[in-house]
């Protein structure tokens, strides 16, 4: 197993480092019999409570880690891994900005023809734990099957949030079109997201959802899929895997594009920039035209 990736033992060094700021209920929840777990085992039928406060924490985590993943990638297009970036002209606001980019100059704030890739995280604590406050200790005490928690994006509304945002950045403009986004993660999805990330890759909305946790199951399962059928998902098993698949990325000159229009004026838009004489005028021509027109 690539030690860069996320594993069992990132987990611990997640939770050793933040019990240095936080208090062990803001990180875990406590059973009636006063056992401090990440997550309520699925036979657990004592009381419950909800605990956001970790939301916080492995959220800041997560996005600074996989910054740090993914700076050798961007020193490869001596660019920068930034955190938290801005770029208003897309819709990447100061309350809602890039939790990761790859950008060609060392800064929060950005142009759209400086990002080379934006970056959505959507990561959590995958396995449960078991804290023991008098020795320090942290047992793991089994995947995410043992436990009544959906991490990453086994979550619906994390799905949601991850799509809709990129969303919210294409329709922001055309600065947009040139900027790929990808969505990592830490886990598998859900088998009624398959469809959905294939058809949002070949859309071009979103350009891929990545898992970087190769084994986040103690046992095989047919449910920790290596990718869909389209590749709209994929769980990275290797570093290198990750590196070449957003290098190609990248290094792709595509753009987003969208509309709906009549079949005849659709045609001639076609015929028109048909006339171009190479392939990539005959696309920018096309592009063109598409975004002139204004619908009644």
């Amino acid at each position: 197993m690539d030690p860069r990736l996320w594993s069992k033992d990132e987990e611990r060094i997640f939770f050793k480092k933040t019990l240095e700021i936080a208090t062990p209920e803001q990180l875990f929840y406590l059973t009636d019999n006063g056992r401090f777990l990440a997550y309520w085992p699925k036979k657990y039928k004592g009381k419950k409570t909800t605990l956001q406060s970790r939301n916080a924490f492995i959220g800041s985590y997560t996005e600074k880690w996989i910054k740090d993943l993914l700076t050798p990638l961007a020193r490869e297009f001596e660019a920068y891994a930034i955190h938290n970036v801005v770029c208003d002209e897309i819709g990447l606001g100061e309350r809602s900005p890039a939790d990761v980019a790859i950008v060609k100059t060392p800064k929060r704030e950005q142009k759209p023809e400086d990002i080379l890739l934006l970056v959505e995280v959507k990561m959590s604590i995958v396995w449960n734990w078991e804290y023991h406050p008098e020795s320090g200790d942290l047992d793991c005490i089994g995947d995410f099957t043992t436990h009544q928690g959906n991490p990453g994006l086994l979550r619906s509304d994390t799905m949601l949030k991850a799509i809709g945002k990129s969303i919210n950045i294409r329709v922001s403009g055309y600065q947009s079109s040139k900027i790929p986004i990808i969505v990592i993660g830490n886990t598998p999805i859900m088998k009624t997201y398959y469809k959905k990330v294939d058809f949002l890759k070949k859309a071009g909305i979103i350009q891929g959802f990545y898992s970087v946790n190769p084994n986040p199951l103690d046992k095989p399962s047919k449910n920790n899929i290596k990718s869909t059928p389209e590749k709209g998902f994929l769980r990275v098993d290797k570093i290198n895997e990750l590196y070449n698949n957003l290098e190609h990325i990248i290094e792709e000159d595509k753009e987003f594009f969208s509309s709906m229009l009549p079949k005849k004026e659709l045609g001639r838009i076609i015929e028109v920039a048909n006339r171009e004489p190479t392939y990539e005028k005959k696309a920018e021509k096309f592009l063109i035209l598409l975004r002139g027109i204004k619908n009644e």
